[in-house]
């Protein structure tokens, strides 16, 4: 299979690239050039700018193409029209932030879809704008068009540290601030089991829509798996959903959703049927541990600092 990838250079991309290289596959990376790590497996580079500068592409055909970095329907819209007469399927990586809320208890993806107008918070156009461009992809290229929808994708090689925080955070150990009461559900996806299911479904000629999660956890399970895998054994005090709003503390705990959200459960049996394969989320805490202490430790995007969860175990007691 010969694959186009948009954007396959960082996490979610290089994961892909990796295991289509693995499976034999001829793989081109359409990027603009601004981040090219060395360990990336032998792939052809095409450098460009998705937004208009598509030019290098022209001429060229595929039996595939994977849109890593589609967020605005403008953007999309250009690729969809440079490419259809170029690849076969386009499959477009969304989002489980496409469903409306308030989320039904199982989400299928027949889900009713979020709208803009409905959108709130500072994240809230993410969700509606990744519906609108899965519908620019899909009007074009009809039963051609795979569209994944991941959730919190998680491992080695996160820009993000959402995950990373948690796993870094556990394996200090002594008594950690955690937020709810440790029922709540989380759930997300390895990486590298993203980009081989992503590959599968392309050699399978996949259409439509599919979840892409592990299986459902609460969060205290997810703190002992992670203490599992780290060999620590921490002391997690809960601090009620109430005062997490109260104190404004949302952002410092990643992954989480509260208890509104964290009641949900995001049904993958069409990709289970379809060959998603996640492996264990102790596996996943290890090699996340062995690449954030590879990469030195640098200062985390996400999660709360020591300094600020001293001072509120401090006052909680």
């Amino acid at each position: 299979m010969r694959l186009l990838v948009l954007g396959g250079t960082e996490f979610v991309g290089r994961h892909i690239v990796e295991a289509a290289v693995a499976s034999g596959h001829g793989v081109t990376v359409f990027h603009r050039g601004r981040t090219e790590p060395g360990d990336l497996p032998p792939v052809e580079h095409v450098h460009g700018d998705r937004d208009g500068g598509l030019g290098a592409l022209a001429g060229r055909t595929f039996d595939a193409v994977v849109d890593v970095c589609g967020y605005q329907p403008r953007v999309v819209r250009l690729s969809v029209g440079a490419l259809a007469d170029a690849v076969e399927r386009y499959c477009f990586i969304s989002s489980e932030s496409v469903y409306a809320e308030p989320l039904p208890p199982v989400v299928t993806e027949e889900a009713p879809l979020a709208t803009l107008g409905a959108a709130e918070g500072p994240w809230g156009w993410y969700g509606p704008l990744k519906v609108l461009c899965e519908r620019v992809v899909t009007a074009r290229f009809g039963e051609r068009a795979l569209l994944v929808r991941p959730g919190y994708v998680v491992g080695p090689h996160d820009p993000t540290d959402r995950f990373t925080s948690w796993v870094r955070r556990v394996a200090r150990g002594g008594a950690i601030l955690a937020p709810g009461d440790g029922s709540d559900h989380v759930q997300f996806v390895d990486g590298r089991d993203l980009g081989a299911f992503v590959v599968r479904l392309l050699e399978q000629g996949a259409s439509g829509p599919f979840n892409v999660d592990g299986p459902p956890m609460t969060m205290a399970e997810l703190l002992a798996a992670i203490a599992r895998a780290c060999g620590t054994a921490p002391r997690v005090v809960w601090l009620p959903p109430e005062l997490v709003r109260e104190r404004h503390l949302e952002e410092a705990f990643p992954m989480w959703e509260g208890p509104a959200l964290g009641a949900s459960v995001i049904d993958t049996s069409r990709a289970r049927a379809a060959g998603l394969v996640t492996r264990p989320v102790e596996e996943t805490v290890a090699d996340t541990l062995a690449w954030d202490r590879a990469r030195g430790l640098p200062p985390l995007r996400a999660g709360l600092d020591p300094e600020r969860e001293a001072r509120l175990l401090a006052e909680l007691g």
